[in-house]
Formats: C-alpha cells, sequence, structure tokens
C-alpha cells in the first residue's frame, strides 16, 4: 500500500489554511470597522451625539489606517508577521470588549478611542494578510490569492452592514462590536495552526536604509500609489452618496436605495476574485492591461448616472461601475508587490494602504461639499474626471514582469 499524502499536499492544506485565517481575520475586523454605520440612528440616541460625532466612529478607522498604516508596514518588515497578527487579533478583541462597555456606559471619547485600537489592528492585518497570502503561493496564481484575501473586506462590509440592526434589536447596538470581533477568534485559531512550525516566506532579512530609500523613490510604485488613491476615492464616493443618488433623484425610498446600493460592495466579491484570475489566466501574469480596462470600463459607467432616469439603468451602472472599480483595488495589493524589492513588500503595501485609504476618507466629504453647494451631476462628473485620471495613470504603469 502507497500513502496518497505527500508534502505537497500538506503545503497546500497549509496554504489553504494560511489563506482561509486571514481572510476570516479581515472579515471580523471589517464586520467591527463598518458595524456602527448601519445602525447609527440608535447610536446618536444612546451617546447623545449630532451625526458628525456619530459619523466619526467609523471615519475614525480610516484615519488611523491612513497615519499607522507606513510604520506598520516598516515594522512588519523587522519582526516576526507571525506573531504581529496573533497581536493584532487579540487587540481586535480587547477592542471590541472596551467598545461595548464605553457604548454601555454612554462614554463617547472612551469609545472613540476603542475604535483607534480597532483601526491600529485592522491596518495590521490587511498589510500583513496581503503580503503573506501573495508569498504564499506560486507567482502563476498569486494574484488570484491575493484578489481573494482582498474580497474579505466588502464580504466584511457586508456582514456588519447586514448583521447589526439584527444583533441590535435584542441585545442592543453596543453588542455588535464584541460580537464581530470575536470572529477573529476562528481566524487567528485557523492561521497559527496553519503556520505552526513554518518558516513564513514574507520573513525576509530587515531592509537596510539604501532599501527603504530607494522604495520612497520609486515611481513606478508612486504609480500604482496614484492609482489606488484615485480607485479607493470612487469606492467611497459611491458607496457613500449613492444612496441618497437613488433616493433623491430617482424617488426610490431609503430602505429600497440602502438595498440597491448594498450590490455595490457586494459585486467586489466577485470582482475583487477575479481580478487576479483574469490577470493570471488571461493576461500571462500581467497586471497593468487588467488595471488599464478596468478605469477604461468606470469612465462611462460612473458618468451614466449623471443621464440616468430610470432605477434598472441605474443599478445596471452601479453593478458595472462596482465591479470595475473594485477589479483595480483588488490586483494593486499584487501588482505592488511586484515592482519593489523583496525586504521591503510589506512597507510598500502599507505605503499602498496608506494612500489608498486616505481617498477613501477625503472623498465621501469633498462628494458632500459638491452635492451640497452644485447638486449630484457635478460630483458624478467630477467622479467622471477621476477615472479619466486612472486610465491616464494606468497607461503609464509599470510592467511587473
Amino acid at each position: 500500500m502507497t500513502d496518497d499524502s505527500s508534502p505537497t499536499d500538506s503545503s497546500r492544506r497549509h496554504t489553504i489554511g494560511l489563506v482561509a485565517g486571514l481572510f476570516a481575520l479581515s472579515a471580523a475586523a471589517g464586520a467591527y470597522e463598518i458595524a456602527p454605520a448601519s445602525v447609527l440612528p440608535l447610536v446618536r440616541e444612546s451617546l447623545g451625539v449630532g451625526p458628525t460625532a456619530a459619523g466619526w466612529l467609523v471615519s475614525v478607522m480610516y484615519l488611523t489606517a491612513v497615519v499607522a498604516s507606513v510604520p506598520v508596514g516598516v515594522v512588519l518588515d523587522r519582526v516576526r508577521v507571525r506573531r504581529a497578527v496573533a497581536v493584532a487579533a487579540v487587540a481586535l478583541l480587547v477592542a471590541g470588549a472596551w467598545g461595548w462597555f464605553a457604548a454601555v456606559a454612554g462614554a463617547y471619547w472612551w469609545l472613540f478611542a476603542s475604535r483607534i485600537l480597532g483601526g491600529f489592528s485592522y491596518v495590521v492585518v490587511w498589510n500583513a494578510g496581503a503580503n503573506l497570502v501573495g508569498q504564499a503561493v506560486e507567482p502563476d496564481v498569486r494574484a488570484t490569492a491575493v484578489g481573494v484575501f482582498t474580497a474579505s473586506a466588502p464580504v466584511g462590509f457586508a456582514l456588519g452592514q447586514f448583521g447589526s440592526p439584527l444583533l441590535a434589536d435584542p441585545f442592543g447596538w453596543p453588542a455588535t462590536l464584541p460580537t464581530f470581533a470575536a470572529i477573529a477568534v476562528v481566524g487567528v485559531g485557523v492561521f497559527l495552526l496553519s503556520t505552526r512550525g513554518r518558516s513564513l516566506a514574507v520573513e525576509t532579512g530587515a531592509p537596510d536604509r539604501r532599501e527603504v530609500r530607494d522604495l520612497f523613490a520609486n515611481r513606478a510604485a508612486w504609480t500604482l500609489y496614484g492609482l489606488c488613491f484615485l480607485a479607493f476615492s470612487l469606492y467611497l464616493f459611491l458607496n457613500s452618496w449613492l444612496p441618497s443618488y437613488l433616493t433623491d433623484r430617482l424617488g426610490v425610498s431609503l430602505a429600497l436605495s440602502g438595498l440597491l446600493t448594498a450590490l455595490f460592495p457586494a459585486v467586489g466579491v466577485v470582482s475583487r476574485t477575479s481580478g487576479g484570475v483574469i490577470s493570471d489566466r488571461l493576461f500571462g501574469g500581467k497586471r497593468r492591461p487588467v488595471v488599464l480596462l478596468a478605469f477604461v470600463v468606470a469612465v462611462p459607467a460612473v458618468v451614466g448616472f449623471v443621464v440616468v432616469s430610470r432605477v434598472g439603468a441605474a443599478v445596471a451602472l452601479l453593478v458595472v461601475s462596482g465591479f470595475a472599480v473594485q477589479l483595480t483595488i483588488g490586483l494593486l495589493y499584487t501588482y505592488v508587490a511586484e515592482v519593489v524589492a523583496s525586504a521591503v513588500r510589506t512597507t510598500a503595501i502599507s505605503m499602498l494602504t496608506s494612500v489608498g485609504l486616505f481617498g477613501a476618507f477625503a472623498a465621501p466629504i469633498a462628494g458632500g461639499a459638491i452635492i451640497d453647494r452644485a447638486g449630484y451631476r457635478p460630483a458624478f462628473l467630477l467622479a467622471g474626471v477621476v477615472a479619466v485620471a486612472g486610465v491616464v495613470l494606468a497607461w503609464y504603469a509599470p510592467d511587473n514582469r
């Protein structure tokens, strides 16, 4: 008799476990991040705050990621990543429990501080995960694997948006924070079991000063940072203002507009995963054509909101624009790691996250200001200009091989 198992089979199982564990951990962090958004009226009532203060409970996590991402990346290039991920999971659990106690006590600023800790945990999981997954698989399926991991973000958002009202009804909205954070226990458990005794490929030697200096002067990397900024700007602008657009311009009820807008992040589960498949299988591992094509498709889809007058047409544009924009986001995390030195990959991914999330933080605010002053049409036209800028920048993006 022969043993059907082999080192290759064992390694494949460990890799699947690594990806699954990081996916669950990232989805838990995403659900925790967005949880207050769908129960903001309850948040405002229980804490006695206005809409701006309540909104900051979500926005502060983006701002934390913008500020902390690069320092986190520098540290991750110098420490044992397995341990860092475990610490981040513990930090998320602490943030969830701390947030519950603060929310029940009506202590807004303690709750705010707990969200900063949660944002720090999220950026560690996201940056380490994107690099670990990319280095754990063969180059010919790297973009596919990283795309699967980045799909954890829309999965987490969907879970948080859908699950928060369900939890808030019987248990109160503060219960959403520790509940979603607790999912991290499953994710980090699977991750640690799958990586026990393994030398993770991402744990390369610490970069020297020259390598870090070269990274900050790397024009190819900065081109991809710019593309990430544009893609995240479009993603959060559309995600934030489509519900109001559907209600104010097309007469859709608020409940239906929220349901329809949920399609926008939902298609990200498909597009972020398929971006890697398209690149790996149809373009022989080349990333630039896929990013360029995604922005080309995004231009008419975004501008189309200016002229549509039917709900069906708006939903079609919503799906197409959501697919195109998130196709880019999912692929850039593989792309940037392939145009920088191996010793600074995590730092490069962290810079990509920081610049991209700055766009995510700023775009809804800028879009709201334009809508307040001039209406929806100028705002969507400007979003179309952003998509055109993405086409131009993608045209000059570097070749990854």
